[in-house]
């Protein structure tokens, strides 16, 4: 699943090549991914307004409009945006377009039918459940702290949970434990000051490293300009079936944490 190094990166690479250009037409090959205004609305509203920003809350990308509307898109499991500059036929699973003034297009490809876009005016409407972003700089091991107080859903799920901390999906959740030396069946509540610090440091510094690696992927994600991220290629943990701990050399596990598949060295994050 895009998680936020993916979808920090589709900011970053869209930005330079969409900022600017004109909407002049909507192909939308499956209705169901316009979650607001109805479909007829969604397109009228988008035609001939140009873009004006980039942003990310969490999973979510914000594009900010000449109308002061936002198109606000969530990748879901599986979705991509790709960038074309000609008149070349969309990939397949490609269930909107967004066609741009100088030939060219922005397509939503998603294999799996589950991304979604809304047209709003106000993205809290849509974002506003959302808990602290994780690499700013008032995400501090105290609000970690905070979020996690009294908590007695396992680390992993709380980590997840979008209205705890934004952004973080099931690997990077993966990979930020193992690196903090935490299993991820530990409850939220139960951590001491010193593993917090941890956890936060490993947190920061996991999602600067795969944003550096422009995200990863793993199945279905791609960068906009269709090229693969390469952060999955460091991954100790996460999607780590068959694989060893590069520490201790001993087989990496897997359990189900909230329907969740869940990867952590058990020599290295011992069990509570």
């Amino acid at each position: 699943m895009p998680e936020l190094p993916e979808v920090e990166t589709v900011k970053n690479e869209l930005t330079p090549h969409i900022v600017g250009r004109k909407i002049i037409g909507v192909t939308l090959f499956w209705d169901g991914i316009v979650k607001q205004p109805s479909v007829t609305n969604f397109r009228s509203h988008l035609i001939g307004q140009k873009i004006t920003g980039l942003d990310r809350r969490g999973k979510y990308l914000i594009i900010g409009l000449t109308s002061d509307d936002l198109l606000v898109i969530h990748l879901k499991m599986s979705g991509s945006l790709l960038i074309s500059h000609d008149s070349s036929e969309p990939p397949k699973y490609t269930r909107a377009i967004i066609h741009l003034e100088k030939s060219s297009n922005i397509f939503f490809r998603d294999p799996r039918k589950f991304g979604a876009m809304w047209l709003v005016k106000d993205s809290s409407s849509i974002t506003d459940k959302l808990g602290p972003e994780p690499l700013e700089a008032d995400f501090t091991p105290q609000v970690l702290a905070q979020r996690l107080r009294n908590r007695k859903a396992p680390i992993k799920a709380l980590l997840c949970d979008q209205s705890v901390i934004a952004g973080i999906g099931n690997m990077y959740a993966d990979e930020a434990l193992y690196a903090a030396r935490i299993h991820p069946l530990r409850l939220g509540g139960s951590l001491s000051q010193d593993e917090i610090e941890r956890l936060h440091h490993a947190i920061q510094q996991i999602l600067r490293a795969a944003i550096g690696n422009k995200g990863a992927s793993i199945v279905n994600y791609l960068r906009p300009g269709g090229e693969p991220g390469t952060a999955h290629f460091e991954f100790k943990v996460a999607h780590g079936r068959g694989k060893t701990c590069p520490i201790h050399g001993n087989a990496i596990q897997r359990i189900t944490i909230r329907n969740r598949g869940t990867y952590f060295c058990p020599k290295c994050q011992p069990e509570p």
